[in-house]
């Protein structure tokens, strides 16, 4: 499996990313901000660090084993702090999976934890009848 990368302002295009032709098991991965892609700044706070995460997970031996899927990674250039998130960040995920849904077998968002459940509740309305997968996931520890 592979895992390709890019970092989009919210609301840019998304699409392009997966390879003409691709097998099956394709999910594209939407980095929105949250704890799980912090690092301690020097005063020892968390805080956004952009391309951490994506780091991380290229890094990730068990993404890359057979029987995984291929994966692109989003990463939002502007991080959001999920309390911060308002209907505008979520009908920006919306489109992304929009534009990207003939392109994936599934969506995998990635938040901070403080208003995933809104994200999630928002999702299911905005995806109405989607038929794949959309996990809406986070970490209150990076």
């Amino acid at each position: 499996s592979t895992i390709t990368t890019r970092t989009v302002a919210r609301g840019d295009d998304v699409g392009g990313m997966a390879a003409a032709g691709a097998a099956a098991g394709r999910v594209l991965i939407i980095y929105v901000g949250g704890t799980m892609g912090m690092t301690e700044d020097e005063f020892g706070s968390l805080r956004p660090s952009k391309g951490y995460l994506t780091s991380v997970l290229k890094a990730m031996p068990e993404l890359a084993s057979p029987g995984m899927p291929d994966a692109d990674i989003v990463e939002y250039d502007e991080l959001v702090d999920s309390s911060d998130m308002d209907a505008s960040d979520w009908a920006s995920i919306a489109k992304d999976i929009e534009r990207t849904y003939f392109d994936y077998d599934g969506f995998v968002v990635l938040q901070g934890t403080d208003t995933m459940a809104w994200t999630a509740s928002a999702l299911s309305f905005m995806l109405d009848n989607l038929g794949k997968p959309v996990i809406v996931t986070g970490s209150m520890i990076p």
